[in-house]
């Protein structure tokens, strides 16, 4: 037998053993993606850290859609940067302290604790030098190798008492913006052939303003404003998304750190929850080509129609940034984003986009809620945003993701922290029903 038709033949195989009735799951009260059958998250744990609220639950049963919360230790997300736009300061290093910590920081701890930030955002030689050793592709890849190779130069990298769980949750949390720069440049410089260019973090810059220095030097200030709000929504999301969930089961085992994060990356990694900005973006551009009118609302609703119709774009009948797993009516994420995109739109003389990107958005919506033909109410996402914020900054789409899980770092460390300092630590350990019979071995002579 022939290994080519080995293969074949193996993988023909999996049309028969992984198919299992859905009837299955309601029959065994099986919880299919940890999910109840009013779309709800199952409970599998507390948190004091972060809270997504979407929906409240019903007396008689089943849930109600209401406006979208987030919640920060407590604080409301929608206080926490309706004051760093007021104030027009940057505020991810103070999220950071939040998460981290349980408390808002007066002046003199959140200076220090930038003090410590930028101490720690350079790079020692050989991670430097390994970063150019693992160029490739996909820049969340080299970051998850690099993750795991920082194991290497901690002196106590199995350690998993509080002190020195928070030092290294420090420690990534500077460098992961220091990686991704190098690990982008590098890239390009392979990929495109254009010059090769590394520049140091500088001290005196908050960690927006020196990932657009290291990464492209040039930027003005509403640019380093904005992308320090994404990373704000974006460092925190409840312990039930599913990169989080990853680093909290891989962290029950009692592993280091840096194997818990890069559970956490590759997590991230899939289309299916970080990479959705990406796809936003794309289909912006297709219907900035495909739209003749920007302001016909007709000539919209007919072309999102023949998108759920799956009769044109991709075919797979979705709108991209629509819809969340949890909010309902609303994302505060999408709302916050858009105060300060609109803005950045402005500078960029991109407004015209911005009104056709909102309107979209309107219609989006309805059409969705029309097609289904049900109550399900549906919301834009953050992803509807951001990835033309992105844009608008002149970010490389190859970086997209690995900047979210620059920002979700602070949520992934906090939670690792938690997970380990329970004072009734369990490895999380779920159960898997089997449906099959039990069979008879057959002896291999007999086969």
């Amino acid at each position: 037998m022939k290994k080519e038709f080995l293969i074949y033949k193996l993988s023909e195989s999996v049309k028969t053993t992984c198919k299992i009735d859905n009837d299955l799951f309601t029959k065994y009260n099986v919880k299919r993606g940890l999910r109840n059958e009013d779309g709800s998250g199952v409970l599998v744990g507390l948190t004091q850290i972060g809270s997504v609220v979407g929906y409240e639950r019903l007396p008689e049963g089943g849930v109600k859609a209401i406006p979208g919360k987030l919640y920060y230790r407590g604080y409301d997300i929608e206080d926490i940067v309706h004051a760093l736009i007021n104030e027009k300061r940057f505020g991810f290093e103070e999220t950071a302290y939040l998460m981290l910590s349980g408390e808002l920081p007066d002046k003199k701890e959140l200076e220090n604790f930038k003090e410590l930030i930028t101490d720690r955002t350079p790079l020692e030689q050989k991670t430097r030098m390994n970063i150019i050793d693992l160029e490739g592709h996909n820049i969340m890849n080299i970051l998850a190798r690099c993750v795991l190779e920082m194991y290497n130069f901690d002196n106590n990298p199995d350690d998993t008492s509080p002190d020195n769980l928070m030092r290294q949750s420090i420690d990534l949390i500077a460098k992961f913006p220091t990686i991704i720069a190098y690990a982008y440049n590098i890239y390009r410089h392979s990929t495109q052939g254009r010059s090769l260019h590394i520049r140091h973090p500088d001290e005196k810059l908050s960690i927006a303003e020196n990932f657009l220095f290291m990464l492209k030097r040039h930027y003005t200030e509403l640019e380093a404003r904005t992308l320090d709000l994404v990373l704000v929504l974006q460092a925190e999301h409840g312990g039930g998304n599913n990169s989080t969930f990853s680093v909290r089961v891989t962290s029950s085992t009692g592993t280091d750190t840096y194997s818990a994060i890069a559970a956490g990356i590759g997590s991230l990694k899939g289309p299916l929850h970080g990479g959705a900005n990406i796809q936003v973006v794309d289909m912006f551009h297709h219907l900035k080509e495909n739209i003749n009118d920007w302001t016909s609302i007709p000539e919209i609703d007919a072309y999102f129609g023949r998108m759920l119709n799956k009769e044109v774009y991709d075919k797979t009948g979705l709108i991209y940034g629509i819809g969340h797993a949890v909010y309902t009516i609303s994302d505060p994420r999408a709302i916050l984003l858009k105060e300060l995109a609109r803005d950045l739109a402005k500078e960029k003389g991109l407004t015209t986009e911005f009104d056709f990107l909102e309107l979209l958005e309107e219609r989006a919506i309805e059409c969705f809620e029309n097609f289904k033909g049900t109550k399900k109410k549906v919301s834009s996402n953050i992803d509807f945003y951001s990835g033309f914020v992105y844009e608008m900054i002149g970010l490389p789409k190859e970086i997209y993701t690995p900047l979210f899980a620059m920002a979700r770092i602070v949520g992934w460390t906090a939670h690792r922290i938690e997970e380990l300092n329970f004072k009734s630590k369990r490895i999380i350990r779920p159960a898997y029903r089997n449906i099959l019979d039990d069979q008879a071995y057959v002896a291999i002579g007999n086969r």
